[in-house]
């Protein structure tokens, strides 16, 4: 019977895949009652063996818990430094794309938000909300109209544009953020506090006819006291991409040039552009050509050969200038994968792309 334990313990402690065999020695049974029948005997046998095995399970259950929080304890380790380097900076970050359309995407990049706050930084959110815009456009019967890539923007779409980017998506990120057990507050002309100073926007053809946008503008200033009351308070600022003129007049920019802007003027330490795309790709139809790392002068030249192309040129110019005047870094990512900000900015590696002075 010893022999037939001894057997036992050691066939469960291999395919237990190496538990110690001080585990094994500890749990096993001291002893088992001698019985002269043998139908006794291996009864009592089979139910010593069931409580060592249940046993035996338990503690593998709890040693695998006790990995999986030393896992965890070193995750935090890893990112403690970086903590430490970005507490009390800001960061804006741009959410636009696809990213803004799946619930459960937005729910995981709010939560890095409010992890970026808890934890000391200084976030400041800024949205656009294009296929929002267009699907309440169409269901008012208006054609939506692009000019060098840019929306026009008459009175009609101006006022459509408004009420969706301020009224339902702004609110909307607020309130989520609100139910997550953060604090988050509203900046715009709806509050009377749109920190956006802007100017309309002028841009010509090739033979110097001035090309007519309506109401679009770019920004030339923000209200810096409004942002920093908010974060001083511990609430996240969520701003729509709309600014006013000095006037008053609402205009409709840009989402990207917007955010490079705004971390311009705070002299953010990062700007954080989350979109539907991993980043900058050698080859935009390959994922796997992704570049982790970049300079400016890199930049420019990808720009120049044609690998950074269509909508992720301005969004990368903005940034470029941003960063030549003074932000730390820019990054790209992917807001469909979790947890995407906060595996690019607190971890060794990141998942998308970053660009730095140079």
């Amino acid at each position: 019977m010893q022999e037939q334990k001894a057997r036992t313990a050691r066939g469960l402690s291999l395919r237990s895949g190496g538990t110690s065999l001080a585990i094994v020695r500890a749990l096993a049974p001291v002893s088992v009652t001698k019985s002269d029948d043998p139908l006794h005997a291996g009864l009592l046998s089979r139910i010593v063996l069931a409580d060592y095995t249940s046993r035996l399970s338990e503690s593998l259950r709890e040693y695998s818990f006790v990995d999986e929080a030393i896992r965890k304890a070193g995750v935090l380790i890893e990112a403690m430094s970086w903590i430490r380097r970005f507490r009390d900076k800001y960061v804006v970050i741009k959410l636009g794309g696809s990213a803004l359309e799946n619930p459960e995407s937005v729910r995981s990049f709010l939560t890095d938000v409010l992890f970026l706050e808890t934890v000391g930084m200084r976030p400041v959110l800024i949205h656009g909300g294009g296929k929002e815009i267009t699907d309440a456009m169409s269901k008012s019967g208006i054609e939506p109209r692009w000019v060098h890539g840019r929306r026009y923007t008459d009175a009609p779409t101006l006022e459509i544009a408004a009420n969706v980017l301020a009224g339902d998506i702004s609110s909307r990120l607020v309130e989520q953020l609100r139910e997550l057990g953060g604090n988050a507050v509203r900046l715009s002309f709806m509050d009377a506090a749109n920190c956006l100073i802007g100017e309309k926007l002028t841009l010509q053809e090739a033979d110097g006819t001035e090309i007519d946008l309506g109401l679009v503008g770019h920004v030339t200033g923000i209200r810096e006291s409004l942002i920093e009351e908010a974060t001083l308070a511990g609430r996240i600022p969520v701003i729509p991409c709309l600014a006013e003129t000095i006037d008053g007049q609402l205009l409709n920019v840009n989402g990207d040039t917007a955010a490079a802007a705004v971390a311009r003027f705070l002299r953010a330490e990062k700007l954080v552009f989350v979109s539907d795309v991993p980043g900058i790709l050698t080859d935009r139809h390959d994922p796997t050509t992704l570049i982790s790392h970049l300079k400016v002068a890199q930049c420019r030249a990808l720009i120049a050969d044609g690998t950074v192309a269509a909508g992720m040129v301005p969004k990368v110019e903005a940034a470029l200038e941003a960063i030549e005047s003074g932000v730390g870094k820019l990054h790209i990512v992917d807001g469909r994968i979790p947890h995407s900000v906060l595996l690019e900015i607190y971890s060794n590696l990141g998942i998308g792309t970053e660009i730095v002075a140079g």
